[in-house]
């Protein structure tokens, strides 16, 4: 039995990059040998164990076989005579095929240190066309380590086309892809994963809301801007479709099974931004205005509102984001209880209350 550290662990420690998450490989040993030692299995898939003490994950060696198309087509087979070398081969890229002994001694079948030192991000072998999901995936790893000079190989380029040309990426369910979309939407570099998706093809098949060049050009941009910010999800990904026409957007973030509060941040954000296009130039008429705050729902929800602002700022209509948080300070101010006080009640409450909105919203607005 002999224990290796393996994947990210081993290339980020290597590029001088703090390490969080520890995976080891186990070769030579079966679930009863590390039931034995105390190791705790989870997952169903294939066997996967957590150390007594640690809590960190070891892997038994395994391979995988491609048995049908997309994500969910491999059959695994893990076994006490499965190699390191066989377990690092169905790896994606050579950069992440590295492993570790006990001693430190690194194991490099792959030469993926070269491929570190030369910045290159390189599928290990032919066998990267067999899971859809590692287009995404490298795109991502191009996404975090473009500011460190890193580009994917032509080669590797090649693959994936023929891979989309071949229609993988149709039988990808919409949850995986999500998932890498936001993993790659906090990335260093975000937007470098849109472009590569873009120059591969693969963008129009995933999006094709953001097929168009103004469009996708605009997002980058609105994404890069809202990334150097403590943003969230939701706004990283109302921002990369703020240009988009809303009834399009909504209808992506929809099929791409994205979170509730990344839909609601994407329909408001081309809601406002559409609404302000019309009206480019000349201050926003207060009745406009307001009719845009209920759709917003600013009287129960003013933090996503707040998130609202912060995006709209990364986009061309930024010139409006101040005079709409100062309008809406004053809007919220509205006291019911006062107008309670006053004998309004009912309908004329209801009346009341966006009588005094309104004349608080043109006060604001008014120049």
């Amino acid at each position: 039995m002999e224990i290796y550290l393996v994947g990210g662990a081993v290339r980020d420690g290597r590029l001088g990059i703090p390490v969080k998450d520890h995976d080891w490989v186990v070769v030579g040993a079966t679930p009863e040998t590390m039931k034995k030692k105390g190791y705790r299995q989870v997952g169903a898939d294939f066997p996967v164990f957590l150390h007594p003490k640690t809590g960190e994950e070891y892997a038994l060696a395994r391979t995988e076989r491609k048995q049908g198309r997309g994500y969910h087509g491999f059959t695994v087979y893990s076994a006490p005579d499965v190699t390191l070398e066989e377990d690092l081969n169905r790896r994606d890229l050579t950069i992440n095929a590295m492993a570790e002994r006990e001693d430190g001694t690194l194991v490099d079948p792959f030469n993926g240190l070269t491929d570190l030192e030369q910045k290159t991000l390189r599928h290990v072998s032919d066998a990267f066309a067999e899971d859809p999901l590692r287009i995404l995936r490298t795109a991502r790893f191009a996404a975090r380590f473009h500011p460190l000079g890193f580009t994917i190989c032509p080669q590797t380029m090649t693959l994936m086309r023929d891979m989309i040309g071949d229609g993988e990426l149709e039988h990808l369910v919409p949850e995986r892809v999500w998932q890498e979309i936001q993993r790659a939407l906090h990335e260093k570099s975000p937007g470098v994963f849109f472009q590569v998706l873009q120059e591969l093809g693969a963008l129009a098949i995933l999006a094709p809301e953001l097929a168009d060049t103004e469009c996708f050009e605009a997002g980058l941009q609105a994404l890069q801007c809202i990334s150097v910010q403590n943003s969230s999800s939701a706004q990283r990904f109302a921002a990369l479709l703020s240009a988009v026409p809303e009834h399009k957007a909504s209808a992506l973030a929809k099929a791409m099974k994205s979170p509730n509060e990344c839909r609601d941040l994407t329909r408001l954000t081309c809601l406002f931004a559409e609404r302000f296009s019309i009206d480019t130039g000349t201050p926003l008429p207060a009745k406009a205005v307001l009719e845009l705050f209920d759709q917003a729902d600013l009287w129960r929800r003013p933090e996503r509102f707040e998130q609202l602002l912060e995006t709209l700022i990364c986009t061309p209509h930024k010139t409006h984001a101040e005079p709409l948080r100062l309008a809406a300070r004053s809007a919220t101010g509205v006291s019911p209880q006062e107008l309670l006080n006053q004998g309004f009640k009912g309908k004329e409450l209801g009346t009341a209350i966006r009588n005094e909105r309104l004349m608080r919203i043109t006060q604001v607005l008014t120049p």
